[in-house]
C-alpha cells in the first residue's frame, strides 16, 4: 500500500494571509459570521453531482441552556468546510465543498451515508427523529457523534441512543480497530481538546463536568445484527475543534489537527465508504 498523503503544516484555509498571526487576527472577528470566500472552493463535475461525498451536520434540539458553544451548531460552519477541504485534498473522493445542515426528519437524510453530530451532551430527539435515525442507521447509514465530555454527558447520550436502539448495547472500540489505521495509523492518544482548553494548559474540557478520574477518550460503537458499525460516539473528545481551529495556532495544528483530527476523520469516512 502506498503511503497516505501528509498534511501540510501551513493551514490551507490561511493561504491569503502572510503569517499565522495575520490569520488568527482575522479569525477573531468571524465567530458569528464566517466568510465562505476565505475558504477554498471548487466546482463539482456535473457528472458527479449526485455522487459526491457531502459532510452532513444534523440540527437537533437541546435541553437547558449551553454555557459554551451552540449545541448542534458548535464549531459550525468552519469545522465542516475545513474537513471537506482536507477530504478533497488528501483523498480521491469527490467532495461537496459546502456540506449540508439537515434535521433527522428531512427526507434527504437517506441520500447521504454519513451524518455528524456535535456537542450532544444535551441533545433531545423527538419521537419522529428517533424513528428516523433508527431507520437510517439500520438501512446502512452511519452517524459520528463528537464533543461530549465527562460521565454525566455520556449518561445522557447513552439514554438518547437507547431510545433509538432499546435492544442494543454500545461496545467500546479497541485501538486495533480499522477506524484507527485504515488510511492513517493514529499515533499516541487519540484525543483532541478544544483550543480553549489547550490554551489553559488542559487536555480535558473540565467545564462539561467532573471527569471523576476518567479523562481518557472512549470510542463507543453501536453495531447491527451483521456486526456493521452504525454509530460512533467519540466521548471525551472534540475532534471537530481540530478541524475548525486548524489555522489559529501552529502548535495546536501540529499536535491535534494534523496528528489526530484529520487522520481520524479521513479514516472514519474511508471506513464508512468501504464497509
Amino acid at each position: 500500500m502506498s503511503r497516505p498523503p501528509e498534511l501540510t503544516t501551513a493551514p490551507v484555509i490561511a493561504t491569503e494571509f502572510a503569517t499565522l498571526q495575520d490569520f488568527a487576527r482575522q479569525q477573531q472577528g468571524r465567530r458569528t459570521t464566517a466568510d465562505r470566500d476565505s475558504y477554498p472552493n471548487w466546482e463539482i463535475d456535473s457528472q458527479f453531482e449526485e455522487d459526491v461525498f457531502t459532510f452532513v451536520r444534523i440540527q437537533y434540539d437541546s435541553t437547558g441552556r449551553s454555557r459554551r458553544g451552540g449545541q448542534w451548531s458548535n464549531d459550525y460552519p468552519d469545522c465542516d468546510w475545513n474537513f471537506s477541504v482536507r477530504l478533497h485534498e488528501l483523498t480521491s473522493m469527490k467532495v461537496d465543498p459546502n456540506g449540508k445542515v439537515i434535521r433527522l426528519t428531512d427526507p434527504i437524510l437517506f441520500d447521504h451515508p454519513f451524518i455528524y453530530f456535535s456537542n450532544i451532551n444535551r441533545m433531545r430527539l423527538s419521537e419522529p427523529e428517533v424513528a428516523s435515525l433508527r431507520k437510517y442507521l439500520l438501512k446502512g447509514g452511519f452517524m459520528m457523534a463528537d464533543d461530549f465530555w465527562a460521565p454525566a454527558s455520556w449518561q445522557h447520550v447513552y439514554r438518547e441512543m437507547k431510545r433509538v436502539f432499546p435492544d442494543l448495547e454500545p461496545r467500546e472500540l479497541s485501538r486495533d480497530h480499522e477506524i484507527f489505521n485504515i488510511v492513517y495509523d493514529i499515533q499516541g492518544v487519540p484525543q483532541v481538546p478544544s483550543i480553549f482548553a489547550w490554551n489553559q494548559g488542559s487536555t480535558f474540557e473540565y467545564w462539561h463536568g467532573d471527569p471523576q478520574g476518567d479523562e481518557a477518550p472512549h470510542f463507543w460503537g453501536f453495531f447491527d445484527k451483521n456486526d456493521r458499525l452504525m454509530a460512533l460516539l467519540c466521548h471525551n473528545n472534540d475532534i471537530g475543534d481540530g478541524w475548525e481551529r486548524e489555522g489559529e495556532n501552529k502548535e495546536y495544528f501540529k499536535t491535534y489537527s494534523e496528528r489526530v483530527s484529520y487522520p481520524l476523520g479521513i479514516n472514519i469516512v474511508t471506513y464508512v465508504m468501504t464497509h
